[in-house]
C-alpha cells in the first residue's frame, strides 16, 4: 500500500519554508458570503512567490537535495506554475533548473520561468506530454526529476497551506480548492482532517479536465482520452498514483464546473474582490457561484490557488465572463434596407438603456433576401433579464432576431 504523507511531514515542510514563502492573507468575500448565507474567505496564493502555492512544493523537495543531486541539476514540467515554482526554488537552493512546457504555454508564464534563471524548453501539445518529455531528460543527464504533484516532498509542502488556514481561520468548516494533478488538496486534506476532521475538504475541476472523477469511480487513476480547458494550470490528464491515494482517503468530495462558470467567477473576483486570479486559481469560487457543491456549510475558505494570467486571456476571459452573465449580449437583426433604418433600430436599442459596442451593417448575405439587410451588434446590458427584455422589445417592434447569444 502507498505510505500517506503525515500531518507530521507538513509541519516539517513548514519550518523548511520559513523565510522563504509568505504567510498569504485570508480576504472575506461579500458576494460568496450573501450568496452563502455565512462567512466566505478567499486564501490569497495568488499573491504568494512566483504567483502561486507551487513554490511551496517545489522548494521543500528541491531543498531536500543531497549537494551531489544538486549539482546535477533539476528538470521538471508544467504549464508555468510549477515552471515557476521549481525555477524559484532552484536559483534559492543553488542548483540550476531546466523546465518543459507545452508549445501553448502562456507566454508570461514562459517569460517568468527563464526569469527565475531557469532554462525552458517548449515540447508537446500538453503538461502530459512536457512530463514525458523531462523524464526522459532526467534518464540522458542525470538531472533529479521534480514532480508536479506526485512525490510525498511536493505534497507536503502544498499542505502548508491548510496549516495557515487553519490558524487564520480556526472555526472553518468547509476548504474548497481547485484539483489539477492532486498534489496541493492531497497535502491540504492531510493537514485539516488530522487537526480538524470535522472540516469537509472539497476538491474541484474543470468539466472538460476531470480526471478524478473516472479514477475514482474506477478505483484507480484513470487517462482522460483527451482534454481541454481555459484552466490551464489543472488541465491534468490523470492524476498520480500517490495523490490519488490521499484523494480516495482523505478527500469529500470532487466536483466539476463549466468554462461559463469558471469565467463567471473570474469576472466577480476581478470586479467585486479586486482580486487578479488565473481561471485554474478560480475554480474553487466557481464551484461556489455555481452552487455544484450540496450542504456547504459555513465559514468557507476557497483557495486561490494562483494568479498568472496572461493578459490577452484575461481580455478574452472577461468578456467571455461578461456574456456568461448575460451583461455582454451578441445579437443579429434582419430589417428592411431603406435610409434611417439603421438609426432606428440603434435608437430602440438606446431607449432601453443598452450601450451599442460595436455594428457590422452586411447587404452582401446570400441567405438575405432582396432589400432585407442584416446587421450584427455587440451590446453591453445590465444582466440576462434586461437582454432578453430587450430581444423581446426588438421582436415586438417588427425586426427579426435571427440569432442571439451569448458566448
Amino acid at each position: 500500500m502507498t505510505e500517506l504523507v503525515g500531518l507530521a511531514d507538513v509541519q516539517a515542510a513548514r519550518e523548511l519554508l520559513a523565510g522563504v514563502t509568505r504567510t498569504t492573507p485570508l480576504e472575506p468575500s461579500r458576494p460568496l458570503s450573501a450568496a452563502l448565507g455565512g462567512p466566505v474567505w478567499l486564501k490569497c496564493e495568488n499573491l504568494q512567490r512566483a504567483g502561486s502555492y507551487k513554490v511551496r512544493g517545489a522548494y521543500v523537495r528541491i531543498s531536500r537535495l543531497s549537494p551531489a543531486e544538486r549539482d546535477r541539476g533539476v528538470v521538471a514540467a508544467s504549464a508555468g506554475n510549477h515552471a515557476q515554482g521549481v525555477a524559484l526554488a532552484a536559483g534559492l537552493v543553488g542548483t540550476h533548473a531546466t523546465v518543459f512546457m507545452p508549445v501553448n504555454a502562456p507566454l508570461p508564464k514562459v517569460a517568468a520561468t527563464k526569469g527565475y534563471g531557469a532554462s525552458v524548453e517548449l515540447v508537446g501539445n500538453t503538461v502530459d506530454e512536457a512530463l514525458v518529455a523531462a523524464q526522459t531528460y532526467a534518464e540522458r543527464t542525470g538531472a533529479v526529476f521534480i514532480h508536479p504533484f506526485d512525490h510525498a516532498d511536493v505534497i507536503a509542502g502544498q499542505g502548508t497551506v491548510a496549516l495557515e488556514i487553519l490558524e487564520q481561520c480556526p472555526d472553518v468548516k468547509t476548504i474548497v480548492t481547485g484539483v489539477g494533478g492532486g498534489g496541493l488538496i492531497s497535502g491540504m486534506a492531510v493537514a485539516a482532517k488530522a487537526l480538524r476532521p470535522d472540516v469537509r475538504v472539497i476538491g474541484v475541476q474543470a468539466a472538460s479536465a476531470a480526471a478524478f472523477p473516472p479514477s475514482l469511480k474506477a478505483g484507480e487513476p484513470v487517462r482522460l482520452p483527451s482534454f481541454s480547458t481555459i484552466a490551464d494550470g489543472i488541465a491534468v490528464g490523470r492524476p498520480g498514483e500517490l495523490t490519488f491515494t490521499h484523494v480516495r482517503k482523505l478527500v469529500d468530495e470532487i466536483v466539476t464546473v463549466s468554462e461559463e462558470d469558471i469565467s463567471r467567477a473570474l469576472l466577480m473576483l476581478l470586479e467585486r474582490g479586486k482580486q487578479v486570479v488565473e481561471p485554474a486559481g478560480a475554480v474553487g469560487v466557481a464551484a461556489l457561484l455555481a452552487g455544484v457543491v450540496e450542504g456547504v456549510r459555513t465559514p468557507v475558505v476557497a483557495v486561490l490557488s494562483g494568479g498568472n494570467i496572461d493578459p490577452l486571456l484575461m481580455l478574452r476571459v472577461i468578456e467571455h465572463g461578461l456574456a456568461a452573465a448575460g451583461r455582454y449580449l451578441r445579437v443579429t437583426v434582419r430589417c428592411t434596407d431603406r435610409p434611417g433604418q439603421l438609426a432606428s433600430l440603434l435608437s430602440e436599442i438606446a431607449e432601453h438603456r443598452a450601450n451599442v459596442v460595436d455594428v457590422e451593417h452586411q447587404r452582401a448575405n446570400p441567405h438575405l433576401r432582396l432589400g432585407e439587410v442584416e446587421v450584427a451588434l455587440s451590446v453591453e446590458t445590465r444582466g440576462v433579464e434586461h437582454s432578453d427584455t430587450l430581444i423581446s422589445a426588438l421582436r415586438a417592434s417588427g425586426y427579426q432576431v435571427v440569432f442571439a447569444a451569448e458566448s
